[in-house]
């Protein structure tokens, strides 16, 4: 796909920095709470598409009191989004029109689980809905002590559709994952961080520093071992002991392979 400029990301509500090893996507719309739209989620999908190779850490946050309110409610008005439309003027397609579209948008959130990175979702304030799911879409989240999470589709007569529901229910279960769903309850940081929503709490004040100091960490892993022991984890669930001992070894032997190939 073609890459997306400064100048269109700004417009959309979006920023993209990279810094050596680590790029950073930063929601930009503060007076809106960072919601989202159907530009963001096509945004998200061609900046995965044209990640520069020498990344490994990709950190998601966003500017202002919220990391993301979900998504913008133009959405559910008959005009929509200037330029974008609404979910009504979807609704003469066919579904596999409208599969098609929700697929397209789902690719904004796809990206970010792939073996050779690692993405770090910097919450703070509200990340509600779309906001939910993209830190969900993440693999590790830092908290500001003021995060709220809320997953509102269900509430708002919807089903949680950006990736989200999967890692939901890996990390808090399926009861639990229920309950948050159709209660569409707030779940606040120190009850995010019992259920396994994220993997650190710090004031507000130090979130920033908190997920500098991961990323660092995270970096003095060698990339070809990192890559492969995510992939092996990511697969963990889905194998038995035997499948998994067995992908251990086909992994092993490629690390091993290439380490001996350097010297």
């Amino acid at each position: 796909m073609e890459t997306i400029d400064a100048a269109e990301l700004a417009e959309i509500g979006l920023r993209f920095e990279v810094d050596g090893e680590i790029a950073t996507i930063t929601l930009d719309r503060p007076d809106k709470r960072n919601a989202q739209t159907f530009a963001t989620w096509r945004a998200l999908a061609r900046i995965g598409e044209n990640l520069p190779g020498q990344v490994r850490i990709v950190v998601v946050e966003g500017e202002g009191p919220s990391f993301s309110a979900g998504i913008d409610l133009r959405m559910f008005t008959p005009e929509g989004v200037p330029g974008q439309g609404s979910f009504a003027s979807n609704l003469s397609r066919d579904d596999e029109s409208m599969e098609q579209a929700v697929a397209t948008a789902q690719q904004g959130f796809l990206w970010l689980r792939r073996p050779d990175i690692v993405s770090i979702a910097a919450v703070q304030g509200h990340a509600i809905g779309a906001g939910f799911q993209l830190a969900l879409a993440c693999d590790l989240r830092v908290l500001a002590d003021d995060a709220k999470f809320c997953m509102k589709e269900p509430a708002l007569g919807l089903v949680p559709d950006l990736t989200g529901t999967k890692p939901l229910v890996d990390l808090v279960g399926l009861p639990r994952a229920i309950e948050m769903c159709l209660t569409a309850r707030t779940v606040e940081a120190k009850e995010a961080l019992e259920l396994r929503l994220g993997e650190l709490v710090v004031p507000r004040g130090e979130l920033r520093q908190a997920v500098r100091d991961l990323a660092a960490a995270l970096l003095s892993t060698d990339r070809g071992a990192a890559t492969a022991t995510k992939r092996l984890l990511q697969g963990a669930q889905g194998r038995s002991l035997e499948e998994q001992a067995a992908a251990e070894r086909r992994e092993q032997v490629q690390r091993m392979k290439a380490l001996f190939a350097r010297g």
